[in-house]
Formats: C-alpha cells, structure tokens, sequence
C-alpha cells in the first residue's frame, strides 16, 4: 500500500452496523509512501497514527476531491 498526503483513506466496516470510517493522509511516515499514516479522521475531529489492513484503501487525492 502506498500513499501521498491529501489523499483519503478509506476504512471498510467489518460489520454491518459499523459506519465506513474516512479520513485525510496528512503525513506519510514510510519509505515510498508506505505505512504509518498520519490520518486527520472526518469523524470527531481527531487524528491518529495508523498502519492500514487488509480493509482499507487509498483514494488518490484528485479523486477524492470529486468523489
């Protein structure tokens, strides 16, 4: 998994009455755009330092602005 700030990780549910969570890469902390990520959280305002899993992607930033 590779990244570049500004674009927007996405976090599927593992369950069905868990929401999707979305956030903002604003700092990369890998080699190359790998992990650990810097996510600024769309929900609660908060951010967190996070090694993606096999749940989530990465929606480039230009397509993130659109979606």
């Amino acid at each position: 998994m590779k990244a570049h700030v500004g674009d927007k990780l996405v976090i599927m549910s593992r369950h069905l009455d868990e929401a999707v969570q979305e956030g903002e890469i604003i700092e990369v902390h890998g080699e190359d755009g790998t992990p650990p990520y810097l996510v600024h959280w769309s929900e609660g305002e908060h951010e967190g330092l996070i090694f993606p899993g096999p749940d989530a992607k990465i929606v480039p930033g230009r397509q993130a602005s659109t979606a």
